[in-house]
């Protein structure tokens, strides 16, 4: 077996290393997107099948890439290939770190956008923006904000500058390398992120309606289940926990030996399942008891609950800046992983520094950003691609590679022997390339019909639903 070389640099402790892949998993689909599916799809019926979702396919993946990462110790791309090489076969297995790679960094230039429409709310409730804002006057500061309202243009160049701070903020930290910058964040943001969501959450079930929220959320509703209820769950499982970018074999990369890949992937699965069930407790209280819609998306976050707080005095104008601040410290933590992405397979490169490369991809990133921001039909199309394509085609590769292609003897030595690998193998091979495989077939379909109205064969409108009808003609 050929030797696979590492990275010098590792994390600084087990701690550090649990913030950044928690800080990595925890971001704005766990606010806006989990509690709302979970409540639409079967409340508790759904919980319990993403629950399972999560442990049988998330998991596994999400194991899968630590392991790989830390076996190889480069980049996502490298990696993959000196894995590839290792096991004396086709270096064209490197697809699967560029695809990885490349979907990771397509997520960074509209999660970059979102991150300052954050940003921009952050100081607008500084400012008491929200204080006795209606759902109509709401909805109008949104499109102010993105540039759709009032004097687009210049809504435009304040969002451009904007854009700019925030990637700055994540190039100075990756620039700064893992132990120094990345882990060093972390570990001071994730602790001020749990502390604000446990005052929010306090504040929400205290001040808003917190039974029809349980009722919401967690009463089983069976007769909403279907065959898409378990696609939905399936692709937030993989979307939340963060497989299928390459993002946690870039993680494992600097892992030292004595991290326990196992127990330290369910510490992480677990807190981002976790964190999605309390939001959806600090979030829906608020937004029952203003009597507003819980629709999730957007549209929760940037005109509903501007409403509910703004409604509620100084205490609601504390928590606003709390909210909005705790969604962007969510934000910032998720960019700053995904950046590594790209970040560390440039710094393999001769003749290029850290520093230089997190520059190098900040200035991309704000170009493209720059693109969104004047045309935000871009933003929705490049949400769909990820989302329901190049995810769960990563996520499909990357376990076919690490089942099928990688020797068992591979990753024994990250993974450990006996009981625990001989399950996570199983599944690996056998029942979650099966599995991502539904959802990147039906999910890609499911997708096109509700958002961009193709027709589907009969036999699709059984699983997904009819076909969109144009409204009758006036």
């Amino acid at each position: 077996m050929a030797t696979i070389a590492r990275k010098s640099e590792t994390w600084g402790s087990r701690f550090g290393f649990i913030m950044a892949a928690v800080g990595s998993s925890v971001g704005l689909g766990n606010f806006w997107r989990f509690p709302y599916t979970a409540g639409e799809n079967g409340g508790g019926a759904f919980i319990l099948i993403y629950i399972i979702c999560a442990v049988f396919i998330g998991l596994p993946v999400l194991m899968a890439e630590y392991g790989m990462g830390r076996k190889s110790g480069m980049s996502a791309v490298e990696g993959i290939e000196s894995l590839a090489r290792a096991e004396s076969t086709s270096q064209k297995w490197g697809i699967v770190g560029w695809i990885g790679t490349i979907t990771s960094t397509f997520i960074l230039t509209f999660y970059m956008v979102i991150s300052a429409w954050l940003l921009a709310f952050v100081i607008q409730a500084v400012k008491g923006g929200f204080t006795g804002m209606g759902p109509e006057a709401s909805g109008a500061n949104f499109n102010n904000v993105i540039g759709q309202g009032v004097h687009p243009l210049a809504s435009k160049w304040y969002m451009l500058m904007l854009l700019a701070l925030f990637i700055a903020a994540n190039v100075a930290i990756v620039g700064r390398g893992v132990k120094g910058g990345i882990e060093k964040a972390a570990s001071i943001l994730m602790p001020a992120f749990f502390i604000m969501l446990v005052v929010i959450l306090g504040f929400s079930l205290t001040k808003g309606d917190a039974a029809q929220t349980f009722t919401f959320l967690f009463q089983p509703k069976w007769e909403d289940v279907g065959f898409k209820t378990f696609l939905e769950a399936i692709g937030q499982a993989f979307f939340s926990i963060g497989v299928g970018s390459c993002l946690m074999l870039t993680y494992g990369a600097y892992l030292d030996r004595g991290t326990n890949i196992p127990r330290s992937s369910a510490i992480v699965a677990g807190s981002d399942t976790f964190v999605a069930l309390i939001a959806g407790f600090a979030v829906f209280p608020i937004v029952f008891a203003a009597g507003l819609d819980p629709a999730g998306g957007p549209s929760l976050f940037f005109v509903s609950m501007p409403v509910a707080l703004g409604g509620l005095g100084q205490v609601g104008y504390i928590m606003a800046v709390l909210f909005f601040a705790l969604a962007l410290f969510a934000a910032y933590t998720s960019s700053i992983s995904l950046m590594e992405v790209s970040v560390s397979w440039l710094e393999e490169r001769q003749g290029v520094t850290r520093m230089g490369a997190a520059v190098g991809v900040g200035f991309i990133l704000w170009l493209v950003g720059a693109a969104y921001v004047f045309s935000l039909e871009y933003l929705d199309f490049m949400d769909f691609i990820t989302g329901n394509v190049l995810l769960p085609l990563g996520g499909l590769l990357v376990a076919v590679f690490a089942g099928w292609i990688l020797s068992r003897d591979m990753l024994t030595s990250e993974l450990g022997e006996g009981l625990v690998m001989n399950v996570w193998r199983f599944l690996i091979r056998w029942f979650v390339p099966i599995f991502v495989g539904l959802v990147l077939f039906f999910g890609f379909f499911d997708k096109i019909q509700d958002q961009y109205h193709v027709q589907l064969p009969g036999f699709l409108e059984g699983l997904l639903g009819p076909n969109y009808e144009l409204p009758p003609a006036e």
